[in-house]
């Protein structure tokens, strides 16, 4: 019996070491597929005329779908696969365009500023952001949003990275405060998959908690977890990798806090409960700004922000938005905030769908300024790729 065990035993582990050299293998050759992507793409920036050919991936889905029914690989699994594949492609030659485009090609390293410590969602969010098209790529955390965007204002940083909307919380105000009166311009924005940890510095049963801590935002979107945990004191903090950075530092197992699982492996806390937030589908939307615009290469989907303020009359607004509409212009967010040092006066946020420099998106928004009392362009901008 004893013998059987242990030969079931190596059998194991002869299979997890073959898997691991599988994923190592993978990996491997995803390095290898981008680097070529790379070369390629380095070739024809001079003359790239076509980021993106949907009758070739067409074409290419076709062959992926045959060659995995033949290798025995579920073909929708293997097709899924390629468009993420694909997608990450695209999005790297999209910012390298820009990049060329905007004189910016030959720079191999950034600094970027975020609201938080290492660790932070805003961390995450930068370096998946510039990591790909930078050699070094050196994030410089602030205690608050506003420093973040001052350091690229005074030109500590090159850019800086904020959280604008959640799909569980709604949206950011101060980061829309803060595009209002700054001079600043949105260049690129990152959405990222959002998924909240429960942490603490050992191993401690979930009714024994007594205190957690966390951004407010982290907060709002796991509130309903947090509403089964009566017993518990649940208190604001700056960020989430700084509540898990203090629930280290005072390691005492009754306090925990809410943060990502890359935070729990940075400050060596253990996970008592993942997945913890409202939605399981918790994405946070970043916005990248820089001192100066960028312009899009017309062939690249653009996405941009503005902000109005209409007159204080019945039917502003409405005579606004019917601008875009009678334009083609498709709009894709609207926030309202109330105006700085005007009393029940508002100003409104808008994402729209278009390039700036597209002759149909630049008449229509002009004649929305002259509708509007007050019109600024916070930045027209790569979007963020299409699978």
């Amino acid at each position: 019996m004893a013998d059987k065990s242990k030969k079931k035993s190596e059998n194991l582990d002869h299979y997890r070491k073959k898997i691991d050299e599988l994923d190592r293998r993978l990996i491997e050759t995803l390095a290898e597929r981008h680097k070529t992507v790379q070369g390629l793409f380095s070739n024809k920036l001079e003359d790239a005329k076509n980021i993106r050919d949907r009758d070739r991936e067409k074409d290419l889905m076709g062959r992926i779908r045959e060659l995995a029914a033949e290798a025995g690989v579920d073909p929708y699994f293997a097709e899924k696969l390629f468009q993420d594949i694909i997608s990450q492609s695209v999005r790297y030659q999209t910012y390298s365009l820009v990049d060329h485009q905007n004189k910016n090609g030959a720079i191999r390293s950034v600094k970027v500023s975020y609201q938080g410590v290492k660790g932070a969602f805003s961390n995450q969010a930068a370096l998946r952001h510039f990591a790909e098209r930078y050699d070094e790529v050196e994030c410089i955390g602030f205690r608050t949003f506003e420093q973040a965007a001052e350091a690229v204002e005074q030109k500590k940083v090159d850019y800086a990275i904020l959280p604008i909307e959640n799909t569980t919380a709604g949206s950011i105000n101060d980061t829309y405060d803060l595009l209002a009166k700054k001079s600043l311009h949105i260049v690129g924005e990152e959405v990222i998959h959002i998924e909240h940890c429960l942490m603490a510095p050992g191993k401690i049963a979930l009714e024994n908690i007594r205190r957690i801590l966390s951004h407010p935002q982290a907060i709002a979107q796991c509130s309903r977890f947090l509403a089964d945990l009566p017993r518990c004191t649940v208190e604001s903090y700056h960020d989430t990798a700084m509540a898990a950075q203090k629930v280290r530092e005072d390691n005492d197992l009754s306090q925990a806090a809410i943060a990502s699982a890359y935070a729990a492996e940075l400050y060596d806390l253990k996970i008592i409960r993942k997945d913890i937030a409202n939605q399981p589908e918790n994405f946070t939307r970043f916005v990248v700004v820089s001192r100066e615009p960028v312009t899009v290469d017309a062939q690249i989907s653009c996405k941009t922000s503005l902000v109005i303020a209409t007159p204080h009359e019945k039917g502003a607004l409405i005579k606004c938005l019917k601008v875009l509409e009678e334009h083609g212009i498709n709009m894709t967010k609207l926030e309202s905030r109330p105006r700085p040092r005007k009393p029940w006066q508002y100003q409104f946020f808008l994402d729209v769908e278009g390039n700036i420099n597209n002759p149909v998106v630049e008449k229509g928004l002009k004649e929305l300024e002259g509708k509007s009392v007050y019109m600024k362009i916070l930045g027209s901008y790569p979007k963020q790729a299409d699978s």
